[in-house]
């Protein structure tokens, strides 16, 4: 199986993970969807993640393109990533900047209050498409996927996602905390580096 080369700047970031930096408490909160994703992969099945948090806007889309570069970087097939909210507003402008500076090719597909962006870790590989939705948008899966809350807030209020095979609660902390502050840029950049660090780390256990 021929592996899918990442562009060589999300390359460099790839090879400054560090998956010591993770402790044994989250591994244990990580290790449920290590399971889910083993099984689909000895299965032979599609494996469709959507990540959630409340407006997908921030968090939800930094887990949505690192999943995707990961399973690409590990070389396992037919991984589908989406991400949702429970409400739909904007991706917000410093994520694209966040995974441009990351190395990602980012382009915008259409402007307006919600726009719509081509997002490409990879020559050959289909963009991620980034905008912001509800988790059941037509966009979306409608049955077995699994549901990645990525903040505790969308986990608390949405206690049912309908179509969803499993329920994965991996929160993050809100990088919109720091929101015109001096420190935004660095604070999105370390979430996002968390993010790429425990989804590298989940597909790093796989086995093909």
């Amino acid at each position: 199986m021929t592996k899918t080369n990442v562009f060589p700047v999300i390359e460099n970031v790839i090879t400054t993970l560090n998956f010591e930096s993770i402790s044994e408490e989250r591994k244990i909160i990580l290790q449920p969807l290590v399971e889910y994703i083993q099984s689909k992969v000895n299965s032979q099945q599609e494996i469709r993640l959507n990540l959630i948090c409340t407006h997908n806007s921030r968090r939800s889309h930094l887990s949505q393109v690192w999943a995707q570069a990961a399973a690409a970087h590990y070389n396992i097939k037919n991984v589908f990533c989406y991400s949702g909210g429970t409400e739909a507003t904007a991706m917000f402008p410093m994520v694209a900047k966040t995974l441009a500076k990351q190395g990602f090719q980012i382009k915008t597909i259409a402007e307006g209050n919600n726009p719509i962006y081509a997002i490409k870790y990879s020559q050959n590989e289909h963009p991620v498409v980034g905008f912001s939705k509800t988790f059941d948008d037509a966009f979306n899966p409608q049955s077995d996927f699994a549901a990645i809350m990525t903040c505790s807030s969308a986990d608390q209020g949405c206690p049912f996602i309908a179509g969803a095979e499993k329920r994965f609660p991996i929160t993050f902390e809100d990088p919109k905390a720091f929101d015109n502050t001096p420190q935004q840029a660095q604070k999105y950049e370390e979430r996002s580096v968390q993010i790429a660090t425990e989804l590298f780390y989940v597909f790093s256990q796989i086995k093909k």
